[in-house]
């Protein structure tokens, strides 16, 4: 393995690699500087074995769709070394007739191309920021075979990055919590716990660079894992040949026709809403007939019986997929007692708190991000083989069988149910990752900003406190007070995302340095017993708990919003139970119908006014009933032992 200073005499980008689609070839590499294969020369097609996925993760699924894109995808180590390597890969196409120079296998009416930079270092927008530029003056030139420009950007890049620092804001460039929680609002609290248990967490969205843009910025929040955390993320092995992968559409040589799959040949029975149709590169028809009833065998699998891959034993008694999302905030804390038998509701995570709920009387512990020295001191882990700093961060998620795939092609679709794969966050566009949801513990629909989670029991351990509910209300209230300030925007400001990463720091770090305490089962309550429970058997906790971390002896045990509850918290839990469970919504519709009622006129007034206001009734009475029930002893003995 090469050494650190070898690493950076020779630059952090190892290649450029023009991708392109060839009507008969499929997905392709058509340019390589330095070439993938050293002897084969800068314009040979052949791919290294660990490496034999780089077209379709540069090229993706569905990309005819979009005039552009961005993608950041991981590739497995080679050549003995052991870290993962980062690629930036932007695509274009261009109609064929606007070509001067038109090369005679160009026979479709669009080409298509990505330029990508495949790279030691994880410095995606800063990568991305320079490939743009490259890639719309390669494209500019209507010219193809003018490659000299792609052997200056090879050039430019090591030199210009040579020696960075992974130290900084530049390592997120591009990556927005700000955006994230506007979209999410407190459920990225939900997928940072998520993340830290080593679910299989899969992202769904289109086009490619919102999918690697929002799962990225999550892992953005984990202090030091983009930087230092993701060097064992994608050690996995490609299958050797495509008779071994039921669910591989791969790129086989020598035919003459060529189609695109649509979705709905796929799947009818199985329709998304803005679906669209997914471009399967270089399989002739007999192939693609055979590829698409294995496909379709896959999504049978779902109620089939398939002794490798079984769905959960265990599913929400209304399986809509609605009812998928998330938690059951029934009780003020995690510890309160549940009747055996009642009626489980299915939860939604609420758009937003009340602007006017405090948290609590007492103030919460918050932190101001620091300037960055770049001194912070790093040693090699003894047992995650990471780099450390004083604290034992970043923690080893992405190791040992856990994959990070911020984009997964269709190709890749076996790592989800391969032995070796402990775990994985990965992202996907096509909607076959979707449809196979036993595969996933929890599926992240971007565009919806939902969490879909399957299984109940998890769904309880994900289950926010109210000391998370504190955390999450302060976060949201100030970003969607100040969201219209562009000058927030990558600043330490409160609200903004240097501020938001600041304040995920320290919800960690407190973390852990509670973990160290004794008697500390009443300060892990606040972060959920469940939950902490859960995490303390992932291998990520077992790593960081092998060693001492004396640093953490400065950071203040307990969670940052920790306190006695108040009027506010009931509020707010109230709050959050109206706009997550069926009967909240079902009170938040009657309400909304006797609203419009009052304001009509005549005979209708009457007659809707009455209907609307005993439904509301009904359900307010149902729903104060379970919440009643659920509520928690310690809160009425806390309110009778007030003089």
């Amino acid at each position: 393995m090469e050494s650190h200073g070898e690493e950076e005499s020779r630059g952090p980008v190892l290649h450029i690699v023009v991708v392109g689609f060839h009507h008969k070839k499929g997905c392709q590499v058509e340019f390589s500087y330095p070439p993938l294969i050293p002897e084969g020369g800068h314009d040979n097609s052949s791919l290294p074995e660990e490496w034999k996925y780089l077209p379709f993760l540069a090229l993706p699924d569905g990309a005819h769709n979009y005039q552009e894109d961005t993608i950041y995808f991981h590739l497995p180590p080679r050549n003995g070394d052991q870290k993962t390597v980062y690629g930036v890969s932007c695509y274009r196409q261009i109609e064929a007739k606007a070509l001067k120079v038109r090369q005679a296998d160009v026979t479709r009416e669009t080409v298509q191309k990505s330029v990508c930079v495949l790279s030691r270092l994880p410095l995606y927008g800063l990568l991305q920021a320079k490939l743009q530029l490259i890639t719309h003056a390669y494209f500019e030139e209507k010219d193809f075979s003018q490659i000299s420009i792609l052997k200056e950007l090879y050039d430019h890049m090591n030199g210009s990055l040579r020696g960075t620092s992974l130290e900084g804001s530049q390592v997120y460039l591009g990556l927005s919590p700000r955006d994230l929680i506007l979209q999410f609002q407190h459920k990225v609290l939900i997928l940072f716990k998520l993340i830290l248990l080593e679910k299989k967490v899969l992202f769904y969205v289109s086009p490619v660079n919102r999918l690697v843009g929002a799962l990225m910025t999550i892992l953005s929040l984990f202090p030091g894992m983009i930087e230092h955390g993701l060097a064992d993320s994608s050690h996995y092995k490609p299958r050797k040949s495509t008779s071994e992968d039921l669910n591989l559409i791969e790129v086989l040589g020598g035919s003459e026709d060529y189609v695109s799959v649509s979705v709905s040949d796929i799947s009818n029975s199985n329709q998304e809403s803005g679906g669209e149709a997914k471009e399967t590169s270089g399989v002739n028809q007999n192939e693609t007939h055979q590829a698409k009833l294995k496909e379709e065998e896959m999504s049978q699998s779902l109620t089939g019986d398939n002794h490798h891959l079984k769905p959960p034993s265990r599913t929400s008694p209304d399986s809509s997929e609605s009812d998928w999302e998330t938690l059951d905030p029934s009780a003020l804390e995690e510890g309160a007692p549940k009747e055996e038998n009642q009626e489980k509701d299915s939860f939604e995570l609420p758009e937003t708190f009340p602007s006017e709920l405090a948290p609590s009387r007492t103030l919460p512990i918050t932190v101001q991000p620091q300037p960055n020295t770049g001194q912070t001191v790093l040693v090699q882990g003894l047992v995650s083989g990471l780099e450390e700093d004083q604290f034992g961060l970043p923690l080893a998620v992405f190791t040992k069988g856990y994959l990070c795939l911020p984009y997964m092609a269709l190709q890749q679709h076996h790592l989800l149910s391969d032995v070796t794969v402990r775990g994985f966050v990965a992202g996907a566009t096509n909607i076959l990752f979707r449809q196979q949801r036993h595969l996933s513990d929890a599926i992240v629909d971007v565009e919806e900003g939902r969490i879909h989670i399957q299984d109940p029991e998890l769904r309880k351990v994900l289950s926010l406190t109210t000391a998370d509910l504190r955390f999450a209300d302060y976060l949201v209230k100030h970003v969607t007070e100040n969201r219209d300030d562009v000058f927030l925007d990558g600043t330490g400001w409160e609200g903004g995302d240097e501020w938001i990463r600041a304040q995920f720091g320290l919800y960690l770090h407190s973390l852990l340095s509670t973990n160290l305490q004794q008697d500390n089962e009443k300060m892990l309550a606040d972060y959920g017993a469940a939950f902490v429970n859960t995490w303390k058997i992932t291998h990520n906790y077992r790593v960081w708990y092998s060693n001492k971390h004396p640093a953490l002896s400065e950071i203040t045990p307990s969670h940052p919003f920790q306190g006695h509850y108040s009027v506010a918290d009931v509020k707010l839990r109230l709050s959050h139970s109206v706009q997550n469970s069926e009967r909240g919504k079902k009170l938040g519709n009657a309400v909304i119908t006797t609203s419009r009622s009052v304001v009509q006129t005549g005979k209708a007034v009457g007659q809707s006014v009455g209907g609307a206001l005993t439904s509301a009734k009904t359900a307010m009475s149902s729903w104060f009933s379970a919440f009643a029930q659920a509520a928690p002893p310690g809160y009425s003995e806390q309110r009778e032992a007030k003089p």
